[in-house]
């Protein structure tokens, strides 16, 4: 008898895990609730007044409840509370529930626990990838092969419902539209080969229900969509476009290749000189300011007035002084883009000079003495021997800014919003986005970026693999 129960500490150690088993789960819950509220807090600008008031009254504050009644929250005051709710629901919530689940996890079986619990903590990292990147990136494209094709009713007409193939029956009383073949014929969805105005687009049917606006009743109905490669042939074809394209590829090849060059010189020269740390922070400085405050500190250096009136440019205070006529550096298209790439060059320096001189401090000066004894010179010492060395840290650099050069948006904005044949593709997508209300046309454009930063990517993935990085 004495052997077939539990000694009472088993028992003990047993009540005490399902206690907090139970602990676990009932936090999680309440946790969940909490969260839902917080979220919910956060959406509505009128919670922070309407808890403020609930508050009052239930702790008597009847001075307080009748001035906020009568005066209302003040609109900083209701800010700050939702920023305090974001915080403690961001950072405390998110990491309750995180040290709840792993709680949870420890109460199943060892090999099942270390196969779920990486899952655990990963998964919030893709799921808020998955939301925030992958999804747009699929919405993006969709929206470029979608917006702006052919001017078609969203809903098909219902004398159309009772067809067999509705799109053959549409295209044939369409008078610009042309019907070449079926894809997909399905009693739910239809893909069919059109051509329109002598250009080649698709027909998507599928059913969606709707909500009607009167009698706030459910109905299903057929939604049709217009797939076509219309926007990316605008980009193509816009001389606008063209334009946008050339300077983009001026920025990428000057812009890049000056930044790369002038750091590792620069780097090279510093690691030479006493104080190279206080050299170094004078050409790092730039990096610390924003594109938009460094835009606005240049546009007062290339600031132009016509002849005869003070001239508050730098640049235009100097050539006046040699007696040269002001020169409006931002208006005459021969060298306007050139003096906006310098802008980027001075703020990338200091980023490539600091990476190349930690790299150039890497170099073994066993490999330096012994190329000079072979009877090397230093011209032939830099491009022989420490430039093929350094070579990862130069693709890294390099493709880096590429990236960054890729997508300039903001100095361009600031300085000439795109005029003056000024015009890069980031700053055309957004004209076309919120001037035009082109969605079609700028959601182009933007997979034309990303096609273009993919290959350069995977250049330096590959780089890193090399250099024995994330293997």
């Amino acid at each position: 008898m004495m052997v077939s129960q539990l000694p009472s500490s088993q028992e003990s150690f047993r009540n005490n895990r399902l206690f907090r088993a139970l602990l676990s789960v009932g936090t999680a819950i309440l946790s969940y609730f909490v969260l839902r509220w917080g979220i919910a807090f956060m959406k509505d600008r009128e919670a922070p007044e309407r808890f403020l008031l609930t508050a009052y009254e239930r702790l008597g504050l009847e001075t307080r409840l009748a001035y906020l009644q009568s005066n209302g929250l003040d609109p900083l005051t209701g800010k700050l509370m939702i920023t305090a709710v974001a915080l403690l629901i961001g950072i405390g919530g998110v990491w309750l529930l995180l040290w709840l689940a792993n709680d949870l996890i420890s109460y199943i079986p060892f090999k099942l626990r270390e196969q779920i619990r990486p899952f655990v903590f990963v998964g919030p990292a893709i799921m808020l990838l998955a939301t925030f990147l992958i999804y747009p990136v699929l919405n993006t494209i969709y929206t470029s092969l979608s917006e702006d094709i052919l001017e078609l009713p969203d809903i098909v007409p219902e004398q159309y419902w009772a067809e067999d193939d509705i799109l053959l029956s549409l295209t044939a009383d369409a008078e610009l539209l042309t019907f070449e073949r079926y894809l997909i014929n399905t009693d739910q969805v239809e893909l069919v080969a059109i051509e329109a105005n002598e250009r080649k687009a698709w027909l998507l049917l599928y059913p969606q229900t709707m909500v009607d606006s009167e009698s706030e009743v459910e109905r299903r109905v057929f939604t049709i969509r217009a797939l076509g490669f219309h926007n990316y042939r605008f980009a193509v074809t816009s001389p606008e476009l063209h334009i946008a394209f050339r300077n983009n590829l001026l920025w990428l090849i000057i812009g890049t290749g000056g930044s790369v060059a002038i750091g590792l010189i620069i780097a090279t020269l510093v690691d030479r000189i006493k104080r190279e740390a206080l050299a170094k922070s004078f050409i790092f400085l730039p990096l610390a300011i924003s594109f938009v405050g460094a835009s606005v500190i240049w546009k007062f250096v290339y600031a132009w007035q016509p002849g005869g009136r003070a001239q508050i440019g730098l640049l235009n205070a100097l050539v006046t002084q040699l007696g040269i006529e002001p020169v409006p550096w931002l208006l005459e298209t021969n060298f306007n883009t050139y003096a906006l790439i310098v802008i980027m060059v001075w703020l990338q320096t200091g980023f490539a000079m600091v990476v190349l001189s930690a790299a150039l401090k890497g170099v073994p000066n066993e490999v330096i003495e012994a190329a000079r004894i072979d009877g090397a010179t230093e011209l032939q010492l830099f491009f022989n021997v420490i430039i093929p060395m350094i070579r990862g840290s130069i693709i890294t650099v390099g493709t880096t800014i590429f990236i960054a050069i890729l997508k300039v948006f903001d100095i361009v904005y600031v300085m000439t919003s795109g005029k003056f044949e000024t015009e890069v593709v980031a700053n055309r997508m957004f004209v076309e986005m919120f001037t035009f209300r082109n969605f079609g046309r700028a959601s182009s454009l933007a997979v034309i970026l990303l096609i273009v930063v993919v290959p350069i990517m995977v250049i330096n993935i590959r780089n890193l693999r090399q250099q024995g990085i994330n293997r």
